[in-house]
């Protein structure tokens, strides 16, 4: 079972990355802390009991506790004709090579097949990730520094 301040420090820990969701589990325990906006939810299920309820305080805001996994939000619809370029892996999305120069593409710029569009850090490898599509970018649907998961769309691309 996860004792409280365990859960408080992995709620700190949390807040200070761009990471969105932990899941944990231990000795048959699972924990799930999600940040939907600027609040945490925090879930504690017991080996072989009903969920328990654990409320950990937050400086910046309460977190909401459930029994059970929050509703999936409804996907958007996107329109059929964009091609979608996705993440190939889990890891840290940069629009930039480095933090100070200009961001690869951006909404309205033309690319190319090979054009590189971002970069993906995983295990400290930098793996730059290429348009797939010659078209004009429509939407950049990650952040900046923003963990991102395998098969999270990124950028939506107008084929020409």
């Amino acid at each position: 079972m996860f004792k409280l301040n365990e859960i408080k420090e992995l709620i700190q820990l949390l807040d200070e990355t761009s990471v969105q969701e932990v899941e944990i589990e231990n000795e048959g325990s699972r924990l799930v802390i999600r940040k939907p906006g600027k609040a945490e939810t925090v879930y504690v299920q017991a080996p072989t009991a009903a969920p328990v309820m654990q409320q950990a305080s937050q400086p910046t805001a309460a977190p909401q506790v459930a029994p059970t996994a929050p509703a999936a939000t409804a996907a958007p619809e996107v329109d059929p004709t964009l091609h979608t370029i996705a993440s190939p892996m889990v890891g840290t999305f940069y629009r930039s090579p480095s933090p100070e120069a200009g961001s690869f593409t951006g909404v309205g710029e033309k690319v190319t097949h090979k054009s590189v569009v971002c970069i993906i850090e995983a295990m400290k490898l930098m793996n730059e990730l290429e348009a797939e599509v010659n078209g004009t970018i429509v939407e950049v649907l990650a952040e900046n520094g923003q963990l991102v998961e395998y098969g999270q769309p990124l950028f939506l691309v107008k084929p020409e």
